[in-house]
């Protein structure tokens, strides 16, 4: 992985995918072939042992003819895809840190590091982390103990730590959700959350942390609205939200939708992401690996602009064959959090 073959096409889909199970179906397999999109994405679903896991992913870039990234959720705690008794176990983010104490920053690098260095050996080279979300007395439970912190210098930090750690394994980190889900008193995944704070504040807390690590190569955007600076569209499809994202908070990387499936967003897939691409969107993410939904989404998405894949070339060249010390990290980070480590 990585030794060549990563480039794209002017043919490029503007989408990330997933697929329905263990293995790549006929039909799937050809779909990719003929759209060819910027990567891929696995979940529980798609994952049941090391060597199946790496077989899907190289016959997943086998598709495309080309070293696509491809991501995954591990985060550690609920949001977690690879699972004992395979794989480490991980606190939740916030409990991981509480426990950590004084020496989170080191810990949360060593986990990112750790975390990574599983994923490159499965054939993973993106992890949709960190989640920069300040939490807040409001923030809904479905997201609170995936946060960092209660505060932006926290946040940031301890962002900049799992980033880093990432990163040093080889890595994409995937920050989230921007610009700030932290506030959301709603499940996204249900109901459109709505933002009543105002842009001060917003950019002196919620917008910080995003701010302060606006040079990493990837983002995902957030299903909720700012009332503040868009009352009607939530930030995945608003061009104002987009334009703050660009210019307010400063990130030149590829900007993702969150899943195109959750119910904070209204209308048929085709019209979620026609206004996500169409507000300045890089790349559409559908995450079910139904077909006929991959298949309406890619028939909005488009081909990547060419803006976007300068983005993306650029947040290729960040990953590489790391060749860490996993012994050693894992043994400093023993030390530092105790026997229960994860």
């Amino acid at each position: 992985m990585h030794a060549g073959g990563a480039e794209m096409t002017t043919g490029t889909g503007a989408a990330i995918f997933g697929c329905a199970g263990f293995e790549v179906l006929h039909d799937e397999a050809a779909f990719y072939r003929d759209f060819d999109p910027a990567g891929f994405i696995l979940f529980a679903r798609n994952i049941e042992s090391p060597s199946q896991i790496k077989r899907l992913t190289a016959d997943l870039r086998a598709c495309v003819g080309r070293d696509a990234p491809i991501f995954v959720d591990q985060e550690g705690g609920r949001v977690q895809r690879l699972r004992a008794p395979h794989w480490r176990e991980w606190t939740p983010p916030l409990e991981f840190v509480a426990a950590a104490g004084t020496k989170a920053e080191r810990a949360m690098y060593l986990r990112g590091a750790l975390i990574g260095a599983e994923h490159l050996a499965l054939g993973f080279d993106g992890n949709c982390a960190p989640t920069l979300d300040v939490v807040t007395e409001a923030t809904h439970p479905f997201l609170k103990n995936r946060c960092y912190g209660a505060d932006p210098d926290t946040v940031l930090r301890l962002g900049r730590a799992v980033a880093d750690g990432l990163l040093a394994s080889g890595v994409l980190p995937v920050m989230k959700h921007m610009p700030g889900h932290g506030r959301a008193q709603v499940d996204a995944h249900h109901d459109l959350p709505r933002v009543y704070a105002d842009a001060e504040t917003l950019h002196d807390i919620d917008f910080a942390p995003f701010r302060a690590l606006n040079d990493l190569p990837l983002a995902m955007t957030a299903h909720l609205v700012f009332t503040a600076f868009d009352p009607v569209h939530p930030a995945t499809q608003s061009p104002e939200m987009i334009r703050v994202i660009r210019e307010e908070i400063g990130f030149q990387g590829v900007l993702m939708t969150d899943d195109l499936n959750m119910q904070a967003l209204s209308g048929t897939l085709a019209d979620r992401t026609r206004a996500a691409i169409d507000a300045g969107c890089d790349l559409a993410l559908h995450c079910k690996g139904i077909l006929s939904e991959m298949q309406a989404v890619a028939g909005q998405a488009g081909m990547m602009s060419g803006a976007t894949r300068a983005r993306m070339a650029r947040a290729l060249t960040f990953r590489h064959t790391a060749k860490l010390d996993i012994a050693a990290l894992d043994g400093e980070l023993r030390v530092l959090m105790g026997p229960s480590h994860g």
